[in-house]
């Protein structure tokens, strides 16, 4: 048997299958210009770079930073006096961090996402105007950690579910009003909100949903694809909000099963047996080589043939901060 022979015999028995490849996915504006400030601010300052919490929920992106000179913190606490720049994740952080930073004099950096940044200053207008504050989100992730941690304690209430929209109980019930976590699922969001606005009609809601358009359109192309195929990957890592909603959304919408994976060598083979349809997408933190790795391995395994799905184009850039903004992009 020939060279030739036995790539084709390998080929004829690799069984076919259509990669519905959904974009966009991966990187959004908020993630590409956080990872940029910290690789900006390696370049030239120098190392090390302090970053406090993981800068994306992604551990390729978080252990290729450390690689280059960042040192991942959880709390400032952890950071001696230092003149080295100091990075606050896309997350962005409650009020007393910074505060605490300019008491010790700490060179900061913020990545804060600017969509993130709209949700804390609406929040402190409409604490501003006497409101209570409901904000639809997850306990304990650090987006909601930082929006709530804008305001006194106490002014604003988490909700989280159905029932907690529908057991909660105003102070006020005209004196009201919404905000949300920007990587939440759409349509989570809108049965809560549905419940809240049948329960206070005069509640005060957004003019715009405040879950960001990288969240909703990723989403969206989901959507258009899990009802063709047999398995949806979803690139992300567990940590990850918006990836963990891809998941759900991906069954909502008709794919049978869908799950999480970090990376190609992560890859459960068996749960792939006898499919011909799979679905590929990443969620906003997670970089493009991941997804391509991913491809490689089912075409390593299949007849792969992919195909591009697109329900939107985005051309959103998010402005660097002032003492980054003479550096070449990178």
């Amino acid at each position: 048997m020939t060279g030739m022979d036995y790539a084709q015999g390998r080929h004829r028995h690799r069984p076919p299958l259509t990669i519905y490849l959904a974009s966009p996915r991966g990187f959004c504006a908020g993630v590409d210009r956080a990872i940029q400030i910290v690789e900006l601010a390696l370049e030239k300052y120098g190392a090390p770079v302090y970053v406090r919490h993981a800068i994306v929920h992604n551990r390729y992106v978080v252990e290729t930073l450390k690689a280059k000179g960042a040192i991942f913190v959880e709390k400032l606490d952890e950071i001696p006096d230092t003149g080295a720049p100091i990075v606050f994740s896309a997350h962005g952080v409650p009020k007393a961090v910074p505060q605490a930073a300019r008491h010790r004099r700490l060179f900061v950096l913020d990545a804060t996402c600017p969509l993130v940044s709209k949700v804390h200053i609406e929040a402190e207008r409409l604490h501003g105007e006497g409101r209570e504050i409901l904000l639809i989100g997850h306990a304990g992730h650090p987006e909601v950690i930082g929006t709530m941690g804008q305001l006194p304690a106490g002014a604003v209430r988490l909700i989280e579910t159905i029932g907690d929209a529908l057991a909660f109980t105003p102070k006020n019930p005209d004196k009201l009003a919404i905000i949300t976590q920007t990587t939440l699922s759409v349509d989570d969001t809108r049965e809560i909100l549905d419940v809240l606005r049948a329960r206070f009609p005069r509640m005060a809601v957004p003019r715009k949903d405040d879950i960001c358009y990288a969240t909703t359109n990723r989403q969206d192309a989901v959507k258009r694809i899990a009802p063709k195929c047999d398995r949806m990957i979803v690139v992300g890592s567990p940590n990850s909000s918006n990836s963990l909603r891809l998941v759900e959304v991906a069954e909502r919408a008709g794919c049978p099963y869908a799950l999480l994976v970090e990376r190609a060598g992560e890859i459960d083979w068996a749960q792939f047996d006898g499919i011909s349809r799979l679905g590929i997408t990443a969620g906003a933190s997670a970089p493009e080589v991941l997804v391509d790795d991913i491809i490689d391995a089912f075409k390593a395994r299949f007849d792969a043939h992919v195909e591009t799905v697109t329900t939107a184009e985005e051309s959103i850039a998010f402005k660097l901060p002032r003492e980054l903004r003479d550096m070449p992009a990178l």
